[in-house]
């Protein structure tokens, strides 16, 4: 498939090596944004921007430990000019409360909402002054219902959604879109695949969603198409939140 003619934009992707990140960069290309792909391996990153530039779009990687505050603002100078933010990089433990120590609790934090938060105020304070700008956060279902063994991994999707409905009532009477995605069982991990399905047999759908399925919502979200929509926090679950 290649892209359409034209750039829209710049779109920082973080995470995009891999998974949900990677394909919502591949997908935002298509759409003929210029796509900064974000990881920390630069052999994976350089992969990407290959596989975009194959389909005729444009990409560039930038390494950067978005959980360091410094990092964080390094990696917003290198991007320039962001017209949309994909904050998807991010972490996840699962298990018994009491399995999860000090520094992992911490790591869950610092990679979901502290990163997050640190990259949009880095980058929304411009957008702003543009009077333009999307910003797109992949929360989880887990932030919404309860699950177990997702005490605190839920509470840094559930921040997540909050900062969203926060940063809508602060950006977007500046022009700037804030929305989240919500996915539930989603095959990101090939070694996972058994666990993933059998988790995503529970939704209304009765399996797990691909990674390209997640994209288009993220395309959507970060396009035209979306100009009505900001402080929404859009399940990506097959209905599983529903029920």
């Amino acid at each position: 498939m290649s892209t359409t003619a034209g750039t829209v934009g710049t779109a920082l992707v973080t995470g995009a090596t891999h998974g949900i990140g990677r394909a919502a960069a591949l997908r935002l290309a298509r759409d003929g944004w210029e796509v900064v792909v974000h990881g920390r391996d630069a052999e994976r990153g350089a992969q990407v921007v290959a596989a975009i530039e194959a389909e005729g779009g444009r990409a560039r990687f930038v390494a950067a430990d978005v959980t360091d505050i410094g990092e964080v603002r390094r990696l917003a100078q290198a991007a320039g000019e962001v017209d949309a933010l994909v904050n998807n990089v991010g972490t996840s433990w699962f298990g018994p409360t009491a399995d999860l120590d000090g520094p992992g609790y911490d790591a869950l934090f610092d990679g979901n909402v502290r990163s997050a938060y640190f990259l949009v105020a880095a980058v929304a304070p411009a957008m702003a002054g543009r009077g333009r700008g999307s910003i797109i956060n992949l929360g989880s279902m887990a932030g919404t219902v309860g699950l177990e063994g997702a005490a605190a991994y839920g509470a840094t999707k559930a921040a997540l959604a909050s900062m969203t409905r926060s940063w809508a009532a602060e950006f977007s009477p500046l022009g700037v879109r804030v929305n989240a995605v919500t996915p539930g069982a989603v095959h990101s991990i090939p070694e996972l695949y058994d666990v993933t399905e059998g988790f995503g047999k529970t939704s209304l759908l009765g399996r797990g969603a691909q990674v390209d399925e997640i994209a288009e919502v993220i395309a959507f979200l970060a396009s035209d198409k979306a100009s009505y929509v900001t402080g929404a926090v859009i399940a990506a679950d097959g209905g599983r939140t529903a029920i």
